[in-house]
């Protein structure tokens, strides 16, 4: 197992069709930094369990709930103290606050005041950035082309973010991606004002939900 690590550790980067290689740390995204964080801070679940917090932890990033303001600047004093002197790692305090849940993010995803699962917002910036690079009119590929990429992505996001508790959210951006597509196809007919258009009702009339489904296009809410 340690020489698996090893060759892990000193295996390098590759940037820009080239490979460097690592001298400290583990690269960013790669699959060995949750493994180790998971069996390092294994020691710090085992605390918080100790103590009877209720927390969430994936990797390194990891979300303690109490009950107070006042509660949670003493455990983020005393957990701080002990991950640095027991387990002898470096806090980011850059990332890490005490505020209530609806404040935070999570893996992408935060709390409603009701305590419900959201969509984290930039997690839905990065959505529509992604939506408009694959159906860029630029790329000069097919419609069918384009549908069976941005399809493969929205099935990826749907299977991950479709965890959460605010459909209206999913409605909304089922909605905006539509439009969104109408628009392409109107550009590509060498049209104007394609964006306000789109969201006119004879362009929902002529392309409606269904010749989206019938496209491939997945829906990110089914109700």
């Amino acid at each position: 197992m340690l020489k698996l690590l090893r060759a892990f550790l000193e295996s390098g980067v590759m940037e820009n069709g080239l490979v460097s290689p690592v001298e400290e740390g583990t690269p960013q995204g790669g699959p060995l930094s949750p493994l180790l964080s998971n069996l390092v801070l294994d020691e710090l679940d085992r605390e918080l369990e100790r103590r009877q917090h209720r927390f969430v932890r994936y990797a390194d990033d990891c979300n303690i709930y109490v009950a107070s303001e006042r509660a949670g600047k003493r455990v983020m004093y005393s957990l701080t103290r002990f991950i640095r002197r027991r387990l002898k790692l470096k806090v980011n305090e850059a990332k890490s606050a005490v505020a209530r849940p609806q404040e935070r993010k999570f893996l992408g995803f935060s709390f409603t005041g009701r305590a419900k699962r959201r969509i984290a917002p930039k997690a839905l910036l990065r959505c529509k950035r992604r939506v408009r690079e694959l159906t860029r009119r630029t790329r000069g590929i097919s419609l069918k082309q384009m549908m069976k990429e941005l399809a493969s992505y929205l099935r990826g996001w749907k299977g991950y973010f479709g965890f959460c508790e605010t459909p209206s959210v999913l409605q909304r951006m089922d909605q905006w991606i539509r439009r969104r597509l109408r628009s392409v196809i109107w550009k590509q007919r060498k049209r104007r004002a394609s964006w306000r258009l789109a969201d006119s009702p004879v362009l929902h009339a002529a392309f409606p939900i269904a010749y989206f489904d019938a496209l491939g296009l997945p829906r990110l809410f089914a109700g």
